[in-house]
């Protein structure tokens, strides 16, 4: 069994070392390892349809309970966000933010494109959004899950940015509010991967 010390110094077992090539490990928070070839490896971010759909029914719940108990209508069309009629909208807005996710963690996330390739607008459902990552063989473990949680936390943010605009008329702040969160954890993102991309200077001297 074979292990790598990541950047925070901790033993992390290497997948693919005395494994079948399509075997992977997985590492928790919705992130897999495996090896891909003897400079880099892949890392796999997973998202949940029905864990995302989950929170953003509570958080619509509450938004709507606080701000709109004086006004079942209102407070009705914001909560039912997960709803027929609605659910295909919140569908497309966490295709979107996945989309956009993934470009933002280019270059990991590049994949040549194809000879004659056809994308199309059809509407789908996604039981579990997918984010491929190449990266570096000593690459640390806790920067995937980091990438993990606050990509889970954009997309949230970014599908109830939207949806408050649209509906909730009692808070015309909420919109505001919910798409700062978004661009924030897009800020972390960013701050991360700069800090995972630049080089290390170290001095000559002590002082």
């Amino acid at each position: 069994m074979a292990y790598y010390i990541d950047d925070d110094g901790h033993r992390v077992r290497v997948a693919g070392i005395g494994l079948n090539p399509d075997e992977r490990e997985v590492v928790g928070c919705g992130c897999t390892i495996s090896r891909d070839n003897e400079n880099k490896k892949v890392a796999t971010l997973t998202f949940s349809r029905e864990q995302l759909l989950y929170d953003l029914r509570t958080i619509a719940y509450v938004e709507g309970d606080t701000n709109n108990a004086q006004n079942d209508h209102n407070m009705h069309q914001l909560v039912d966000i997960g709803e027929d009629g609605n659910i295909d909208r919140v569908t497309r807005l966490l295709d979107l933010a996945h989309a956009e996710a993934k470009e933002l963690l280019y270059p990991h996330t590049k994949v040549d494109i194809e000879d004659g390739a056809t994308y199309d607008d059809i509407l789908t459902e996604t039981d579990v959004y997918t984010i491929n990552l190449l990266v570096p063989e000593r690459f640390s473990d806790t920067t995937a899950r980091y990438w993990e949680h606050k990509i889970h936390e954009y997309m949230i943010c970014r599908v109830l940015a939207e949806w408050m605009m649209l509906t909730n008329k009692a808070n015309p702040n909420a919109a505001a509010l919910w798409e700062a969160k978004a661009q924030q954890a897009i800020e972390d993102i960013k701050e991360s991967f700069t800090r995972r991309t630049q080089r290390v200077r170290r001095s000559m001297h002590p002082f």
